[in-house]
């Protein structure tokens, strides 16, 4: 700066230079304004879906940039994350259907292009450009640059990947999210990461640490597979190999490790087992050594892993030494020792203490050989031979005695990165010459002392030991290696990220190339400092107290791997110029592998896929998959369609073309005349996986032309009626606009079916049966609810139907009555109820059906004479009735009163019955006709909502297999033996299949049942069963009567079971009770004696009691099932008795089925029940020998007294169930303010439990219970103990756990409150003598009584320990594959 002097002679700046400073000034005070600012200026959340690939649609980028970003910049990073080339691809909001894509050269900051800051999310949707997917940015277009990032901002991945969202990294990008298309790009590291399978990242962590271990990657490529010996995909040496080639050569971010476990034999559900690395590392040295037997690398393992070490044992009164030398591969180092409340601060310390020697004294000590007596002695481990690459493992899984649960230790460990081992060397400076020299067993037999069993031994030992290292020489002296060669240099850290229960794992690894530490965290791999491997040391800041790891961080250092520094050994990885000749040859075929993967992806990429449908002329409808290329025309994929739909030699291939189809609606959008050239990507909009449409490979006769069809049709299915012969037509397909006239789309129906468009009717069927009737002439299409697939029913006759209202026609009742009718199969008895022979069919003229005639025979008519009836004279009498009653034909459809289905009577209730049964014999009218029935119809409309839960109750478990329940055989063999079953000699006859029925629900109820509260529990107003009779004592089923008829079954065999089955056509409308009126002819018996069961698909049979309900929830084809037995009358309940057997191995076992009542008693109900017994059951009861007690599962409740009355003192419900326990003395319980307990003494001496024994207390004291007990069993009060039993009864536990695992003697005054609960009858108390200690067993004894346990729980259905998930063992099969039990499911 040029100075000038002042009159004061001091130096100032000239004028310009001093304005120049200023501005300077200036500028960086802005500067740091423009920073303060940014850091305070809102942010804006963008969640980026890429659409433009399949692979790609379920992953999200994450980005969290400034307001003031540009929609230009914003694509610049959306590119940069995702790696594809800035212009190729859009970006567009993901919830704007028009999706207009942003503009790429805008300047236009986010905020201003209505992106929201402040947190919320802004979803935008990555699509192709023009149709073309986005191109995949190469190393040299940039995406390996910072893009304006400085090191700060770059992604880091060190621990587990954030979620999105969150705050994981830092820079602009608040997630590692990637899509597919950045893990086809390396890494910027250069190094390449490996896919996690589900749980593999234990494996992906041991295999980086393999790949960038010099030494075992060298040697790995030096072996040479020899594909003739062996199958290279069970190999796993060469897919170690193969996936080492991949790891160093291949351009993509993450490669797959499939090909490994499959060599290992494991099957896609191991991806899903999280397992140990540290098992997994020895398991896989296992299986390496036994692949490489034979070969130059048999000793690799043994060379860079293995250590000697010597386990001995020293007298200290003679000196004499026992020992034996053992092999390792890793040394476990205790984090806390047992007992402790402080962790070991380093790996140095837990060292110290691995070689720190005990001594054996006291009731330790050691027999020694030489002094002949026991002695004080000294036993620990000197470690004789250190590996060249030495295996830490920081033993952080413990188990906690208090919890009995597995934990994870987070204290505290620093590591040193380089480890110097001669401070562990301990040379003794005395030399016993009493010390006896034991066979090397490690050095002669390896296999003996394998690593596996010393890691077991040290974690198992609660002590540590010491020892001194020694050069492993076969010389007597031990020769102390120079401090020099025992340094090691720390270049794998192993991170588990999580508890003991699961968690992440990954590696920290330092490159010997460039000396540098990156993070492999499966896909992700990146640059970390020294910093990020500290802070794997774990625990937190401040004293290292006991529960200092239960809030200290959940991420540390698992397993350490030191290499020795020997730049002897000390060797370099292998350059791709210095790989061996296979090698060479294997990094050129998975190159042409990659290549080809690539130029896959790319014709991937360019395919359409859209779902393809045909109406095959032999296999009708069917549907498959189009993958075409987008540059095919429509001509080339018609043909390619062609051979899919495999038709050659039915069609040909110039009667076929490919049309624009709606399966949804199964509607024709549009037909492509004129675009046979066109390509397929252009015809279909763009390349895409899935598309809003199909396309109908339509097909045509010779004779045929094809019709065209135009975007904006609608198509319809025209069904012609015919009221003579009641029949409805298949439909015909026409075509229309939405903006015709009813009056044009008439016209256009006569020309399609010949019919009058003057006379002709039109109704549309909206949905589930809403019928429109179109008369507005001028009124369009659009107007009157059509869409893109419609049905319309047509009729035109010269018939008076047509004057009258449309709901009270005939055309109306068959519609409705075709839209109603369902087809059911009802299975029917398998035996009948007495002699087939004596049996007659119940056939009341005029009158009720529910009481059998047994006096003239002229009431009565076979069922085989009503088979044998022709349709014309069931015909002609269904009209003499008809005339009778005065009622038109419209009549026998449906009552023309009312049109909402509420209840009418019917005007020919007095009808013969025989009118109802419309059996034909004649096959051809069956298809054609649908009858009409005799009589009016109403219904009683139920709720659906309401269907499954208070209809229908499951009685399968006993009644399954069998006809006939055990509370009704004896009702039905001696009250109804006069009643006829449908013969089964009667010919079958063929299934008439002219309906075309929708199952239809109704939501209207009956007025007669209008806001009558239904529930499933109530006895009074609607308990589990309705009556089949109302007020007046008339049958509901005469009341409420709609369309009904049956036939046999037709089916090809003749068997006996094709024979007892009906096909029933019904309108579901009816109600139960109807139902079962109508199926009384071919049960036999009359409604009230069989039940109906409902069958589902899985066969699991319910029991259908809710007589005024209605079929509504039944569909075609739906399975019902007869069975013999009384049906429930009103108040009544269907019961299952289970005799209580507290003393058996099985205490729970089934009885009969019987009948309560409300009203019914305690006393009164045995008094029914106790008959059953002795003829069902044998058993001869006295009734005041037996109770009757709740039953809840198996538990056994509440004691009911025979004075209690069922629904005022006791709740029942359906299908309710009870236990009946035979007393073996007189009934003590006579107060519901009593409590019965059951009580089981546990002797430890005897290692045995006695028998239940019931104990009846007059309160809840404790006090009261211990006196009975102490009574009963005559230990001393102040000795006894008591605990609760846990579970279901009889709370089975092992006699190895119920000593320490029940809370014994708890500290409370009354039993209602915790821990114990007992508030009920039937509670299970354990009891022991405090004084008497436990058996003493041998290790035989406790393993011979631990398999007995375990098989008696295992029986019994109960845990013999808990454990909070089952583990599964880490194996690796040499053979490819488990071996498959034959004895196991």
């Amino acid at each position: 700066m040029e100075m000038v002097p002042s009159q004061e002679n001091q130096f100032v700046p000239k004028e310009g230079v001093f304005w120049s400073c200023r501005q300077n000034i200036f500028d960086e005070m802005k500067r740091i304004s423009q920073i303060q600012n940014a850091a305070e200026e809102p942010r804006v959340l963008c969640i980026i879906q890429d659409i433009t690939s399949a692979k790609t649609v379920n992953e999200r980028l994450t980005l969290n940039l400034p307001a003031s970003t540009t929609l230009s910049k914003l694509y610049e990073d959306v590119a940069h994350k995702a790696g594809y080339v800035k212009a190729t691809f859009d970006l567009a909001w993901g919830n704007t259907p028009d999706m207009v894509p942003l503009d790429h050269s805008s300047e236009m900051s986010l905020s201003d292009s209505g992106f929201e800051p402040g947190g919320k999310r802004n979803f935008l949707q990555l699509t192709d450009k023009d149709g073309e997917q986005p191109q995949i940015a190469s190393d040299e277009s940039g995406t390996a640059d910072s893009s304006g990032l400085d090191d700060s901002s770059q992604e880091r991945i060190i621990g587990p990947l954030p979620r999105d969202g969150a705050a994981g990294c830092s820079g602009d990008y608040s997630s590692p999210s990637y899509s597919y298309s950045s893990i086809l790009n390396k890494s910027d590291t250069g190094y390449v990461g490996l896919v996690n399978q589900a749980m593999t990242c234990y494996l992906n962590s041991l295999l980086q640490t393999l790949f960038m271990t010099p030494e075992f990657r060298n040697a790995l490529y030096n072996w040479e597979f020899e594909e003739t010996e062996e199958d290279p995909v069970t190999s796993i040496p060469y897919q170690l190999q193969r996936l080492f080639v991949l790891l160093q050569t291949s351009k993509k971010r993450a490669i797959e490790t499939t090909d490994v476990t499959r060599s290992f034999g494991w099957d896609s559900s191991e991806a899903w087992q999280q397992h140990d690395v540290q098992e997994l590392c020895r398991v896989m040295f296992d299986a390496l050594e036994q692949k490489w037997k034979q070969t130059e690398q048999a000793d690799l393992i043994n060379q860079l892993y293995q250590g000697k070490l010597k386990d001995y044992v020293r007298c200290l009164e003679c000196g004499y030494e026992s020992w034996r030398i053992d092999t390792y591969l890793d040394i476990p180092l205790v984090i806390r020792p047992f007992g402790a409340s402080q962790a070991y601060g380093s790996v140095e310390e837990a060292l110290q203490a691995f070689i720190q020697p005990e001594t054996l004294d006291g009731p330790n000590q050691y027999f020694c050989e030489r002094c002949k007596k026991k002695c004080d002695a000294r036993k620990g481990l000197r470690l004789l031979h250190l590996p060249y690459l030495l295996t830490l493992q920081l033993k952080r899984f413990d188990f906690d005695y208090t919890t009995m649960h597995r934990i994870k230790l987070n204290d505290r460990m620093t590591f040193p990165d380089e480890l110097d081992m001669s401070p562990f060397i301990d040379v003794e400076d005395e030399k016993s010459p009493q010390t006896e020299s034991c066979t090397d067993s490690g050095a002669e037999n390896e296999g003996s002392c394998h690593s596996d069993q010393m890691s077991n031994d040290f974690s198992t030992d609660d002590c540590v030991d010491e020892g001194i290292c020694l050069d492993s020489t076969g010389s007597t002296e031990r020769v102390l290696k120079p401090k020099s060669l025992l340094t090691f240099e720390l270049f794998s850290v192993m991170v588990h990220s999580g508890s003991a229960a699961g968690g992440h794992y990954y590696a920290c690894i330092k490159s010997y190339s460039d000396g540098q530490w990156y993070s492999f965290n499966d896909q992700h791999v990146s640059k970390i400092t020294q910093d990020d491997i500290r802070k794997t040391h774990g625990g937190s800041s401040g004293s290292r107290g006991y529960y200092s790891g239960a809030f200290a961080s959940s991420t540390n250092a698992y397993m350490l791997i030191y290499r020795l520094k020997d730049p002897s050994r000390n060797a370099k990885y292998l350059a791709a110029e210095d790989f061996p000749e296979h090698i060479k040859s294997l990094v050129q075929k998975e190159k042409e592998s990659e290549e080809q993967e690539k130029r896959q992806r790319e014709i991937e990429r360019n395919t359409c896929k859209i779902k393809l449908f045909c109406m095959h002329p032999v296999k009708m409808m069917m549907e498959s998959k189009l993958e075409v290329h987008k540059d095919k025309t429509l001509r080339e994929a018609t043909e390619m369609a062609y051979k899919l739909m495999e038709l050659e030699g039915l069609v040909s291939l110039d009667c076929c073309r490919l049309v624009k189809y709606d399966e949804f609606h199964e509607y024709l959008e549009r037909s492509y005349e004129g675009e046979e050239d066109t390509p397929m990507g252009l015809l279909l909009g763009g390349v895409k996986s899935s598309y809003m449409f199909d396309l109908l490979l339509e097909t045509r006769k010779p004779e045929q032309a094809f019709q065209p069809y135009k975007p904006g049709e609608v198509m319809v299915k025209v069904h012609v009626v015919d009221l003579k012969s009641e029949t409805i037509a298949s439909p015909i397909s026409v075509r229309a606009y939405l903006n015709q006239t009813i009056t044009e789309f008439k016209q256009l129906i006569a020309q399609a079916t010949g019919l009058s468009a003057e006379t002709m009717r039109v109704v549309l069927e909206r949905c589930y049966n809403d019928l429109r009737l179109l008369y507005v002439p001028n009124k369009t299409l659009k107007a009157e609810g059509f869409f893109r697939s419609n049905k319309v029913f047509v009729e035109s006759s010269e018939s008076t139907d047509h004057q009258v209202a449309f709901t009270d026609s005939v055309l109306w009742k068959l519609l409705d009555r075709h839209g109603n009718t369902i087809r059911l199969l009802v299975l029917l008895p398998e035996q009948s109820p007495g002699t087939l022979a004596n049996r007659t069919l119940c056939q009341n003229v005029g009158g009720d059906c529910d009481v059998p005639l047994e006096g003239s025979k002229g009431n009565r008519k076979s069922v085989e004479a009503i088979l044998e009836e022709s349709p014309e004279k069931l015909k002609n009498l269904s009209q003499q009735q008809q005339q009778q009653q005065g009622s038109s034909p419209s009549d026998s459809q449906k009552s023309s009163e009312t049109s909402d289905f509420e209840h009418i009577e019917s005007p020919t209730q007095e009808a013969d019955s025989n009118s109802s049964l419309c059996v034909a014999a004649d096959n051809r009218e069956l298809e054609n006709r649908i009858r009409a029935t005799a009589g009016g119809s109403s219904s009683a409309s139920s709720d659906p909502e309401n269907h499954f839960a208070c209809e229908e109750r499951s009685d399968s478990e006993v009644n399954n297999d069998r006809s006939t329940s055990s509370v009704d055989s004896d009702i039905l063999s001696s009250s109804h033996s006069s009643d006829t079953l449908c013969n089964a000699d009667s010919g079958p006859i063929q299934l008439a299949n002219g309906l075309d029925s929708h199952s239809i629900t109704s939501s209207r109820r009956s007025k007669a049942h209008e806001g009558k509260k239904e529930t499933w529990d109530t006895a009074e107003e609607d308990s589990g069963t309705d009556s089949e009779y109302d007020d007046n004592g008339k049958s509901k089923a005469e009341a409420q009567y709609l369309y009904f008829r049956a036939e046999p079954c037709s089916q090809d065999d003749s068997s006996s079971e094709a024979q007892k089955c009906l096909v029933v056509h019904v309108d579901k409308r009816i109600t139960l009770a109807a139902f079962k009126q109508n199926v009384e002819p071919y049960v036999g018996v009359t409604s009230t004696q069989f039940k109906v069961f409902r069958v589902y698909a899985n066969n699991q049979e319910f029991e259908s009691v809710r007589l005024n309900e209605t079929l509504s929830s039944f569909s075609d084809d739906n399975k019902i099932t007869i069975r013999l037995g009384r049906a429930l009358k009103k108040g009544e309940y269907r019961v299952k008795v289970y005799q209580l057997l507290v003393n058996e191995p099985e205490p729970c076992k089934f009885l009969v089925d019987t009948v309560f009542a409300k009203g019914m008693t305690v006393r009164q109900s045995k008094e029914e029940l106790l008959p059953q017994l002795k003829e069902q059951c044998e058993l001869d009861l006295s009734i005041d020998s037996v109770r009757l007690r709740k039953k809840t599962w198996k538990n056994p409740g509440t004691v009911f007294l025979d004075y209690h009355v069922y629904e005022e003192d006791i709740s029942i419900s359906s299908n309710w169930e009870v236990f009946l326990e035979v007393l073996n003395e007189p009934e003590k319980m006579k107060s519901m303010s009593q409590l019965a307990v059951l009580t089981r003494r546990w002797r430890p001496a005897a290692m045995k439990l006695g028998p239940f024994q019931e104990v009846i207390l007059e309160s809840s004291s404790v006090e009261e219970l211990k006196e009975k007990l102490s009574e009963m069993s005559d230990v001393p009060l102040e000795n006894l103990e008591f605990a609760k039993g846990r579970g279901t009864f009889p709370c089975d536990i092992s006699v190895l756990e119920i000593h320490q695992d029940l809370d014994w003697n708890p500290k409370v005054s009354t039993l209602n409150v915790w821990p114990l609960y007992i508030c009920d009858d039937g509670a299970v108390v354990f009891y022991r003598d405090s004084t008497e200690e436990p058996m003493e067993l041998s290790e035989e004894e406790r393993n011979e009584l631990m398999k007995k346990e375990s098989s008696r729980l295992l029986k019994t259905g109960h845990r013999v320990s808990y454990s909070p998930r089952k583990e599964k063992a880490l194996k690796i099969y040499l053979d490819g594959g488990p071996a498959k039990d034959p004895v196991q499911d």
